[in-house]
């Protein structure tokens, strides 16, 4: 007797986690473009004349469009009526053009152009926008800003897009297997990103001795090209998969605006939206500003021009040794064996201490805050491992909550103390930065998997859509509040870069930012308050959070 059995690419392993990282390496370039300014802040202002105000408003501008013209709503639909493949290829077409765009806004063939005399002139007023108060530009903006806004909003589409198709792609592919660990596999690979994006984009900028900021951006713009690619080769994969499962995804179910009404009856899923928007409301807006907020709370000493601490090569062998960091951690999950297990871990720690002491080395902001993924990349697997297999979703909410509040009281206030010290402040800076790291790993493992037990398979791309659309109202708002809190609260520095008794590159390291700090440490306040809430809610109503995926 002989048994037939119908196998799938979603049946391998090998098949699932190729398609899983295909995704991943087309958000890790995604998420490269997203922060390709933040760690040159200080040239932007000293080569473009951007102030705190302005690059916190280009900055918040990602997310305009997704906000306030619905636009993610309409990519949640996109999503749930034309499927994961075309929406896929869709958001990096859209990433690229806005990146285009952004890269050209700070190019030395804009300033002087007719085009930057019409955005110096034009754009000052939006009627209704400005009388809300949410214009994503303002009279005396830049017109460098104002251009590289209006990329960044294009981008921002297709950024978010691409976020809510990913996470669909992973439900599609690992639902009713290791889906946590997928989602916190995948959200751990792209936040190599931000490493990335910490350690060349101030080496493009300054390559050469002179210093140009395109030369970044088109970095990030290469990067996107390579995203799109990903896509691609995922559109096949995925339409395989469908073939052999006689799935018609952009069919079934068809879309239907009363699943909105559905999707937001749920309390779980408003608890688990809000979540979201405080959570990473104090993360993604506080990356713009770390590497500038480190420069004015740390003491740095110029590096030796002739020396291998300065010189193009060691930005190289940094980023490998971080390569090994996030290899061996990474891999050190799924070795079964204790022995090797270990090995990778030792080798993963030592590389990370060589990783850190290179930093210290070069003396550079960038690259100490570039340690911020690492401790992530390592345990992330783990705790999306145990939310499958043990669960406690919520209980992690809660303390990655309880981290984020520590953390930013430490950049706030104890970090300061040491600026005098310059061995110690670095240690304290990479202490916290390590654990801010670890803190956001807990919300892709356990978060985000959560979602799928709150509705109803066929309006999932939906319910994702309507979470990062509420997401992004605080990815919009606190870049903006950032910068103008900066500003309001360094008053002497706005008037001498107002009257020139102070220079732009000295403006640019002598901000004091305390008051933003506290203001994200309170956002992890509500977010604990919101996760204890959660915890509740998942008990009496048994929203099955704290149950395992796998069962």
């Amino acid at each position: 007797m002989t048994e037939k059995i119908q196998k799938t690419l979603r049946d391998s392993a090998g098949m699932r986690w190729t398609a899983l990282l295909l995704l991943a390496l087309a958000m890790f370039c995604s998420y490269i473009f997203m922060d390709i300014l933040s760690p040159i802040k200080d040239l932007m202002l000293e080569t473009r004349g951007w102030d705190s105000t302005a690059f916190g408003t280009m900055q918040g501008s990602e997310v305009f469009l997704n906000v306030f013209v619905f636009f993610l709503i309409f990519a949640g639909i996109i999503l749930d009526k034309m499927g994961v493949r075309f929406t896929a290829i869709l958001s990096g077409a859209v990433m690229l053009v806005g990146a285009i765009i952004k890269w050209y806004a700070v190019t030395d063939s804009f300033a002087g152009s007719g085009l930057e005399t019409w955005f110096t002139n034009n754009l000052n007023y939006i009627p209704g926008f400005d009388e809300l108060g949410i214009s994503p530009f303002y009279r005396g903006m830049p017109a460098s800003a104002k251009f590289a806004a209006v990329g960044f909003m294009i981008f921002g589409c297709g950024c978010e897009m691409a976020g809510i198709t990913v996470s669909r792609g992973i439900v599609k592919w690992f639902k009713g297997r290791d889906m946590a660990l997928a989602m916190g596999s995948e959200m751990a690979l792209a936040r190599l990103g931000v490493a990335t994006c910490m350690i060349f984009s101030p080496f493009f900028a300054k390559l050469g001795g002179v210093v140009s900021v395109s030369r970044s951006v088109a970095f990030g713009v290469v990067l996107l090209c390579i995203a799109l690619i990903m896509f691609i080769v995922y559109f096949f994969m995925d339409k395989k998969l469908d073939s052999q499962t006689g799935e018609a995804e952009e069919k079934d179910d068809p879309f239907k605006i009363s699943d909105i009404g559905q999707i937001l009856s749920s309390s779980g899923f408003w608890l688990v939206a809000l979540l979201c928007v405080l959570y990473y409301s104090a993360i993604f807006p506080f990356q713009k500003y770390a590497v500038n907020m480190l420069q004015c709370n740390l003491t740095f000493t110029e590096v030796d021009p002739n020396s291998f601490w300065a010189s193009s090569q060691v930005t190289i062998v940094q980023y490998l040794i971080m390569l090994v960091v996030a290899a061996a951690a990474f891999a050190s999950n799924f070795m079964k064996n204790k022995g090797k297990r270990n090995m990778l871990l030792a080798v993963s720690v030592v590389a990370l201490i060589v990783f850190c002491y290179m930093g210290y080395m070069r003396q550079s902001a960038e690259t100490i805050f570039a340690v911020f993924p690492l401790l992530a990349v390592g345990i992330t697997p783990i705790l999306g491992s145990y939310v499958d297999h043990k669960g406690k979703a919520a209980t992690m909410l809660v303390l990655g909550s309880l981290l984020l509040i520590a953390c930013h009281l430490t950049f706030a206030f104890i970090l300061p103390m040491f600026k005098s010290n310059a061995v110690g402040g670095v240690i304290v800076a990479y202490a916290t930065i390590l654990v801010l790291g670890a803190s956001f790993s807990l919300v892709p493992a356990s978060l985000w998997p959560s979602v799928p037990k709150l509705v109803d398979s066929k309006v999932i791309g939906s319910a994702y859509a309507l979470i990062f659309w509420i997401q992004n109202i605080g990815l919009w708002l606190f870049p903006l509040l950032i910068g103008k809190v900066l500003d309001k609260t360094n008053p002497k520095i706005v008037e001498g870069l107002a009257n020139n008794t102070i220079t732009p590159e000295e403006a640019a390291v002598s901000y004091n930012y305390t008051a933003p700090l506290v203001m994200l440490a309170c956002l992890g306040v509500a977010a604990l308050v919101l996760g204890l809430i959660l915890k509740v809610v998942d008990r009496k109503k048994g929203l099955g959070l704290e149950e395992p995926n796998i069962k």
